[in-house]
């Protein structure tokens, strides 16, 4: 049996209150045969989209990315709620300044042959803080 999780509503009502929502392209429950990624978006979109594509027939969280890109391109916002691995939720929740790496094709140890697949990559950065600066 499969389960779904709803957003906890105090989430989402900490999300509302600043952003103002208009539209919600990933309800729950989904209507039959609703594809969420061809139908008009509003101009708040608050995306909470299936965290797995094996959930989401018509395209996973990378397809509601470049979505909301594209929303973002027509003058939207779209406020995604995502999840991500454990390592960067505790380098974020340290205070880690998070940047885009880009996509980076990494070399194999021997050959230096570069791996076929290329990646997108977060550089995450912790820096001491003042308090820690001060204990030197």
């Amino acid at each position: 049996m499969k389960r779904f999780w709803l957003t906890p509503p105090s989430v989402y009502e900490r999300l509302n209150a600043e952003f103002n929502f208009d539209f919600d392209p990933c309800p729950c429950p989904r209507p039959a045969n609703y594809n969420s990624l061809v139908v008009p978006w509003g101009t708040a979109n608050y995306v909470n989209p299936p965290f797995l594509h094996s959930d989401a027939p018509h395209g996973g969280p990378a397809a509601f990315a470049r979505r909301a890109i594209a929303e973002r391109d027509a003058g939207n916002t779209s406020v995604l709620i995502l999840p991500v691995p454990w390592s960067i939720g505790l380098l974020m929740a340290a205070g880690a300044e998070i940047r885009y790496g880009g996509k980076v094709q990494w070399l194999d140890v021997d050959t230096r042959q570069p791996c076929p697949r290329k990646a997108p990559q977060v550089v995450a950065v912790l820096r001491p803080n003042s308090d820690n600066e001060h204990r030197r």
